[in-house]
């Protein structure tokens, strides 16, 4: 087994590295709100006071934070991750973060002798718990080859996309096509709702219908219970979106209706639902209050 330095201990990374844990990986871990660790100092897993100092001796580091700011300040920052890290440590990062910032980490890293692969998840809080995820990889073929037994100890597939970057590209055209259906899910509910129809009916059929989906099963029934409790934050859907169309911008591509989605989901965050889960943007188009 390896030792193994995790950065980031939210929502999903706390999951991820609980089932690394569980899988016999010695690890070594930091957040930045120091609160969050506390869980891991109590099960005997040692707890760092620094990115740097959770990195010292590892041959593996797997972070996942909010976006690319953090992820500068994390891999980039005075005392950051890439600057701790010996010759020949794997770096995977499974932050959502734009594929530019991938690639600018992983030319710091290859200047350092370190190897960096952007590695961001499809799936959300039970998939994260059930070891579920898919690992989308940009990088070192060699690297990601290594890095697997961690892969498969979090999640139930991993492939490599391509060089630097295309992991990070995949994920965010993977998160736009989920924004885009929730938002059209929200708008079926609205429709379902003011024609008084059976609610549990309409599931059953979408669901079985050439429309059904994973966010089909889990997204109709939170709407209509009016459940926002957050699988996925809707602000960090929000920012996928404004990711993915600098990315649509760069490649020249039109991206309309990622256009659009993105208005909708800006305008509910900026009305108080960014916290909540990204079928709050059902919120925005009806004008319901939480």
């Amino acid at each position: 087994m390896s030792t193994v330095a995790f950065i980031g201990l939210g929502a999903m990374g706390s999951r991820m590295a609980t089932n690394l844990h569980a899988a016999g990986h010695q690890l070594r871990v930091w957040n930045r709100d120091a609160a969050k660790a506390k869980p891991f100092a109590d099960k005997g897993i040692t707890v760092c006071t620094s990115a740097a100092q959770a990195v010292t001796g590892a041959e593996f580091v797997l972070s996942i934070v909010a976006d690319d700011v953090a992820t500068r300040a994390v891999m980039l920052g005075e005392g950051g991750v890439i600057a701790a890290c010996a010759p020949g440590t794997i770096v995977v990062d499974s932050s959502t973060n734009t594929p530019a910032m991938a690639r600018e980490v992983a030319k710091a890293a290859a200047a350092r002798g370190v190897t960096y692969l952007d590695a961001p998840v499809s799936g959300s809080l039970a998939q994260a718990q059930g070891k579920e995820l898919l690992f989308l990889v940009g990088g070192d073929k060699a690297a990601y080859d290594k890095a697997l037994p961690l892969l498969s100890a979090m999640g139930k597939m991993a492939k490599r996309i391509g060089d630097s970057g295309a992991g990070a590209t995949l994920k965010l055209i993977n998160n736009m096509l989920g924004a885009s259906l929730t938002a059209a899910i929200a708008e079926a509910a609205q429709a379902i709702e003011a024609a008084n129809l059976d609610r549990e009916a309409c599931m059953e059929i979408l669901n079985d219908g050439a429309a059904g989906s994973r966010l089909t099963k889990t997204k109709l029934p939170k709407i209509f219970k009016r459940d926002f409790a957050p699988q996925f934050q809707l602000e960090l859907m929000e920012k996928d979106l404004r990711y993915f169309l600098a990315l649509a911008q760069e490649l020249d591509r039109p991206a309309p209706i990622a256009s659009l989605v993105r208005s909708q989901y800006q305008a509910a965050r900026r009305a108080s639902h960014g916290k909540l889960d990204s079928c709050a943007v059902f919120l925005q188009a009806s004008g319901e209050k939480t």
